[in-house]
C-alpha cells in the first residue's frame, strides 16, 4: 500500500482518485481535515475495499509510527501542506507547523521505521514530497524558467516554509541515505479545489455576480499545470524517478491573473448565457496587491520530459472548461 498524507485536499484528492483509477495497490488516506480538506472529495472511493481513510495529524509522531507499523507501506506521497499565500501573510504560525514541523515529523517517522524494516522493504520504499515553484522566487518578464538547480529565494512565509520543507527532505537523503524524491509543481487548477484558491474563487464569484478581486494590475504571471497532469507526473516521479532527484511539473501554459480571470468570465458567460450579468467581466475589481507579491512564476520541465517521458496532455483552454463545468455541477 502507499500512504498519502493531506488526502482530503485539492491535489491529494484528485491523487488518490487517479491512483485508485489506475492501480491495484492500496491507499491510506491522513488527513487532520482542516477547512480545505473535504471528505466529500472521495466519496467516489468511499466505499473501495483499497481506502482507508484515518482523521489525524502529521505533526503527531506517535500515530505516523504506528501507521507505519500497521500498514508497512511501500510509499510516502505528502501533500499535506497549508497552502495559501494570503493567509501566510495573516497568520504563519500554522505554516511552519505543519510544512516544516509536520514534514519533519514524518520524516523522523520514516527513518525510525525503515530500520526496522527488511531490507526488501527498505530497497523500495520512496518518500515523495511534493512542494511548489515559489521556493524559487519572482522571475523577471522573459528571463528563463527556473530549473532544478535554480537558488531558492521565498518570498512569502508559505514558500519559506515549503522552501525549509525541501531542506530538510534534501539534508535527509543527503545524511541518512532517506529514499526521498522532491517535485516541485506549478499553480493547479482543476475539480476539487478549495475556493479561496483564484480559478474557483473567481468562478463562483461571476456566478453570484459578486465582484472579482484581481491584485494590483493583475499583470502577475503564474504557469497553470491540470490537476489531473500533476497526478499522471507524480505516479511516473514515485515509479521511475531517481532517488535524491527534484523533478519541475509545470503546465506550459503562462498566464497573467488578469487573462485568466476574463477567460473565466468568457467559459461562464457561453455557459450560462441567459444571465443578467453577462459579461461577467464587468464585475473585475482592481484591488489592493497583497505583500510581496511575486511577479512570476515558470518552470523549466525538460528534466521530467527527458528523463520520465512525461509532458503535460492538457491545453489550459480546455483544462479551464472542464474546471469550470464541474464547478457549475456541483454547487453543493
Amino acid at each position: 500500500m502507499i500512504l498519502v498524507t493531506g488526502g482530503a485536499g485539492f491535489i491529494g484528492s484528485n491523487f488518490i482518485l487517479e491512483w485508485l483509477a489506475r492501480e491495484q495497490t492500496p491507499v491510506v488516506n491522513l488527513d487532520k481535515l482542516t477547512y480545505a480538506g473535504n471528505p466529500e472529495n472521495l466519496a467516489p472511493v468511499a466505499a473501495d475495499p483499497r481506502y482507508t481513510f484515518v482523521q489525524g495529524d502529521i505533526c503527531d509522531r506517535a500515530l505516523v509510527s504506528a501507521l507505519l507499523r500497521q500498514h508497512q507501506p511501500r510509499a510516502i506521497v505528502h501533500f499535506a501542506a497549508e497552502s495559501h499565500v494570503d493567509r501566510s501573510i495573516h497568520g504563519p504560525d500554522d505554516f511552519i507547523r505543519t510544512n516544516v514541523v509536520g514534514t519533519f515529523n514524518l520524516l523522523e517517522a520514516a527513518r525510525a521505521w525503515l530500520g526496522e524494516a527488511a531490507a526488501s522493504d527498505r530497497e523500495q520504499f520512496r518518500f515523495l514530497h511534493v512542494s511548489t515553484d515559489e521556493v524559487y522566487g519572482s522571475l523577471a518578464a522573459g528571463s528563463a524558467p527556473s530549473t532544478e538547480a535554480s537558488p531558492y529565494a521565498p518570498s512569502s512565509p508559505y514558500s519559506a516554509s515549503k522552501a525549509a520543507a525541501d531542506h530538510l527532505v534534501r539534508a535527509y537523503h543527503r545524511t541518512y541515505g532517506f529514499p526521498a524524491i522532491i517535485t516541485n509543481c506549478s499553480n493547479n487548477y482543476g475539480p476539487r479545489q478549495f475556493p479561496e484558491k483564484l480559478i474557483p474563487l473567481v468562478t463562483l464569484n461571476a456566478l453570484a455576480g459578486k465582484p472579482l478581486p484581481v491584485y494590483g494590475d493583475g499583470l502577475n504571471v503564474r504557469d497553470w499545470l491540470f490537476v489531473t497532469d500533476h497526478c499522471q507526473a507524480l505516479r511516473v516521479v514515485l515509479a521511475r524517478g531517481r532517488i535524491g532527484e527534484t523533478y519541475n511539473i509545470g503546465g506550459n501554459a503562462e498566464k497573467t491573473n488578469l487573462e485568466v480571470v476574463k477567460a473565466i468570465c468568457a467559459v461562464i458567460d457561453e455557459l450560462r448565457p441567459d444571465s443578467p450579468l453577462t459579461p461577467r467581466s464587468s464585475l473585475i475589481t482592481f484591488v489592493e496587491d497583497r505583500p510581496g507579491h511575486d511577479r512570476r512564476y515558470a518552470l523549466d520541465t525538460r528534466k521530467i520530459r527527458d528523463e520520465l517521458g512525461w509532458k503535460p496532455q492538457e491545453r489550459f483552454e480546455t483544462g479551464l472548461r472542464k474546471t469550470v463545468q464541474w464547478y457549475l455541477e456541483h454547487m453543493d
